[in-house]
């Protein structure tokens, strides 16, 4: 059950992704072209998943625990470290370059080769992340 609600919402945001046009990086980069071609529809879209959201979290959090899970799994830190600002800014540094957002791809990878070279370059970021990560917790331990 878990499986199909996962793909029933994925589904969802997917078709989301693409009524909206947010699938479409030229969209999205007109957004940050403030001095060009500016197009504020991604404000909107954004705006609108916002909005979205707050209402649905109200809802949720008033049913004492998940439909298809024990608990809900939240957060509990509550600091900016440097792995979460520098992450925030490659991935935001990335966002701008090519115009596909993570969630805006996954819906038009089969479109071409642009967004097959995006989540290329993704996966790359990823597991560079992750190496320079567990690489630092060896010097650390080996410090210690």
């Amino acid at each position: 059950m878990k499986l199909l609600a996962a793909f029933a919402f994925g589904l969802l945001f997917g078709c989301g992704i693409l009524i909206s046009g947010m699938g479409n990086p030229a969209k999205v980069l007109n957004f940050f072209d403030l001095a060009g071609t500016w197009d504020p529809s991604l404000a909107f879209v954004m705006g609108g998943a916002l909005l979205v959201t707050a209402i649905g979290y109200r809802l949720v959090f008033r049913m004492g625990r998940p439909l298809l899970a024990e608990a809900f799994s939240l957060p509990t830190r509550t600091d900016l470290d440097l792995k979460l600002i520098g992450g925030s800014a490659v991935f935001g540094i990335g966002w701008g370059l090519s115009g596909f957002c993570p969630g805006g791809l996954i819906p038009v990878l089969g479109l071409g080769f642009e967004p097959l070279l995006t989540a290329a370059a993704i996966t790359a970021g990823i597991l560079t992340a992750r190496w320079t990560i567990s690489l630092s917790g060896r010097i650390h331990t080996a410090k210690a």
